[in-house]
Parts: C-alpha cells; structure tokens; sequence
C-alpha cells in the first residue's frame, strides 16, 4: 500500500515507522528539513520536503496513486487543507486527519467532515484519546498504564512490582495454579529496562513491571494479589485547564460517584473559561507550581493529581511536589518519550504519553477492518491487538498449545459469544471468536500472518 504521512514530528515519525516496518511504501513530508533527514535515515521511507498542503509538494510525494494520506502536522488547518486538496486533486482514497482545536470537534459540526463538505475519513484528537487515557488511569489508580478491551469487558494494567508484593519470587505457572479461578494473565514484564514476553516457568521479582490482562469485575482482586490494593477516589486536583484538563474534570463530573474536583490554571482567561464549562468543579486560578496554592487546593489530602499543561516540565514538578505533599496519587502528563524513564525515580505514579495514545488511535483506523482495537504500549515497543478470527485465519480450529506464536507474543483473553474466557493449552479458536494478543514490535508481522490481516481500508 502507498501511504503519505504529513508531519514528521513524534506521532509521523512513530506512525511510519509501524507501516515501513510492515512492508509498505511510505512518503513522509515536513517542512523541517532536518526531521525529514532523521526520518529518512533511520526507516525506510522516501522524505520530501515542504508544505503538505501544497499540490506541488503532494505531487512531489506521490498522492497520483496514494492509497491513503494522514495528515498529522501541528496545524489543524494545514491537515485540513490536505484532505481536501489529496481528495480534489489526487482523488486519494482514504484520508485520517489529526486535529486539536475542540472549535472543529463540536458534535453540532459534524456534518462539516463529509466527502461534499471536507473529505475527511477519519478525525482523530489527540486532546479527546488523552482524556480517555486519563480516566483509565484513575479507573486503576495503582497502575502505572491502564487501557480496556473486548467493549470494556477486559483491563490491561500496567503494574509495578513492590518489595511488599505477594507474587515476588513465585513462577507464573504457579501464581495460576493459585489462583485457578481468578482471571488474571501476566503477559509482558519489563525489567532492566527491557520488555519482553515471559515464559510459564519465568518468576517475578521486585522492580518489574508487569501487564496483565484481567476481566473487569476481577480488577480490584488482581490489584491486591499483585501488592495494590484499590482505593476509594473521593478527590480529584487536576493542573492544567487546556482542552485535556477541561474535558477530564467533565468526565469526572458526569461519574455516577461524587468526586470532589479541583482544577488549577494559570491563565486567568483560561480559568474564567473553565469556571463558565463546569458545575461543580472548584477552578483556582494560580501556578500550579507554587506550594501555597496546592495547599489551597487541598492536595496534601487528594487521592489523585494530575498534571496535565502543555508543557512537560511543569508537569513533572508539579506531579513531584503534589507527591511531597501528600497527594496518593501523581499522575503526569509526558509527550518527550526521553523524559519518561524519569518517571519512576522521581516518585510519580503513571504518565500519559499522548503521542501512544494518537499512533493507537491511527494504527486502529488503517488496519484490516478485522483488527477492532490497537494499543501501543511504551515507546511502541509492543503492541495489544484485538481481533476477530477468520475461517482463513491459520488459528482457526486449533488449540491455542497448537498455534505456532512468536516468542514475543502471548495470547492474553478470547471471546465466544458473550463469554470472555482465559486463555487455556486446550481452548480451541474458532472462526467469529475475538482474541487478545500481546505482541512485542518485532513480532507483529507474525502475528498479523496467524490472524490473516493486513493494512487495508476501514
């Protein structure tokens, strides 16, 4: 497939360097001559260099017989102009667009995104998927990464591994002879840095950090097998009332439970904003910085914090001094993906990388329509990929001891029906079932053989 990508910066550059790797014939273009230079040297994709909504540029990059274009600059004006000349001009079948403005994400305007209007596919918001991480952070908030699968029927939690943990030491076949009737499934551990798929007879040691697949009701058991214990969440502070802020305070305000909520901005326009969006949030406008102001937020005795400006920086000393003040929770909003391995020796909880958050989105909307859900998991080393089994589909009417899997790669939960089911040597896959697989990056293509599928249209 011929696949333009518009923005070489963190999520271009990441979304390239998934479909070069499955063997497609990608053009990336920017502006910056340099990110054109870095991305071209490091993957293998053709670079040229200019503005994308430009028709000569376009030309340039080959939207004559282009399959499909994403448009992920920085500007929500340039990806639109994009569309509409890939689609005028060069009649590119299949078009995705980033935007952040919430101006043009409002339901009322939906109709603006059609192939009479602006012909574009799909609209994907970075603010929106950061908000939805946000709250699957708090739904776990002893984990460190957090996402849901199979309709919300299934968790992946990120958890680090505690000297008071009560798996330390115990094989992984033996932690599920323990607990034969609990759901749960280890099937990544990173250690020393490294991520890697563990055997049945691997052991789990302290400072690990483990995902494992759980079913919802079973999320509070899990937790307290692997040393963290759920807590009430009674009150909330957020920093930050940008378009990720606001949206997470409005989440939390439409919760059933009633969250005492904060929300801390600088800008005093910002914070007027906010005030006028919100019914019962208390909005303080200040530095989120400043110890007198999380004192007056009440952060010393709030269950969660998170820090989510635009600036990464401010963001990560504001989740360190919450945690210096008693807050339980510390939760940091991080785009640089070099600044996250900050993370765990400044005592911060979790982070939010919204630039996994948008490739997931992306990689979810251009694979196979078989492929029902992506996720990408730390700094796109592994993948989640959840999909529905077809009769061509190698795995069908096998075992699962049967299926040849990579090495990195474990089947994490199947659904039969309306039955979600642990994984077993003796299960048998069946064509309609949906399965559940953790895979490492280099292993994905394998992965996507068994599952017959493939880059395709939505």
């Amino acid at each position: 497939m011929k696949i333009i990508i518009c923005g070489a910066g963190q999520v271009g550059w990441h979304i390239a360097r998934h479909l070069a790797g499955e063997r497609n014939d990608v053009t990336i273009i920017d502006t910056n001559a340099e990110l054109i230079r870095r991305a071209t040297d490091a993957l293998d994709v053709q670079g040229v260099t200019g503005f994308a909504s430009h028709p000569d540029v376009l030309d340039r990059a080959g939207a004559r017989d282009a399959d499909l274009i994403i448009a992920a600059t920085h500007s929500d004006e340039v990806n639109m102009v994009t569309c509409q000349v890939a689609h005028s001009v060069f009649q590119v079948p299949r078009k995705i667009a980033r935007l952040r403005s919430s101006a043009y994400l409002d339901a009322i305007y939906s109709d603006l995104y059609r192939t009479d209007h602006l012909p574009i596919d799909v609209v994907i918001s970075p603010e929106r998927e950061v908000a939805r991480a946000a709250m699957q952070r708090l739904s776990a908030p002893s984990t460190f990464d957090a996402e849901t699968f199979l309709e919300g029927r299934l968790h992946l939690l990120g958890i680090s591994l505690e000297p008071d943990s009560p798996v330390l030491n115990t094989p992984l076949r033996q932690l599920n002879d323990m607990f034969i009737s609990l759901s749960a499934l280890v099937t990544g551990v990173r250690r020393g840095g490294k991520l890697f798929a563990p055997e049945p007879g691997d052991q789990l040691f302290e400072g690990d950090q483990v995902y494992v697949f759980t079913l919802t009701e079973d999320v509070p058991r899990t937790l307290e097998i692997f040393g963290k214990p759920m807590a009430k969440q009674e009150s909330v502070v957020i920093i930050g009332a940008g378009n990720v802020g606001l949206a997470v305070a409005q989440a939390l305000e439409a919760r059933p439970e009633r969250i005492r909520v904060k929300l801390i901005e600088r800008s005093r326009a910002r914070a007027e904003d906010a005030a006028d969006a919100l019914n019962r949030t208390i909005v303080l406008n200040g530095d989120g910085l400043s110890a007198e102001l999380l004192e007056e937020a009440a952060v010393p005795r709030a269950d969660a914090v998170l820090a989510i400006t635009d600036d990464d920086k401010t963001n990560i000393l504001a989740a360190v001094r919450a945690k210096q003040a008693g807050a339980k929770l510390a939760i940091s909003l991080v785009n640089d993906p070099t600044l996250m391995s900050l993370m765990e020796p400044l005592d911060i909880d979790a982070f939010i990388n919204p630039r996994a958050s948008t490739v997931s989105t992306i990689l979810r909307h251009i694979r196979h329509g078989r492929v029902r859900d992506i996720y990408s998991i730390g700094d796109a080393e592994a993948e989640v990929i959840e999909a529905q089994v077809l009769s061509t589909s190698p795995i069908a009417g096998r075992a699962v001891r049967d299926i040849e899997f990579p090495e990195g790669a474990l089947m994490g939960a199947v659904r039969k029906g309306d039955r979600v089911v642990k994984p077993t040597g003796d299960l048998r896959i069946e064509e309609g079932d949906i399965v559940v697989i953790f895979a490492l990056v280099s292993d994905i293509p394998e992965v996507e053989r068994l599952l017959q599928v493939s880059i395709d249209f939505f």
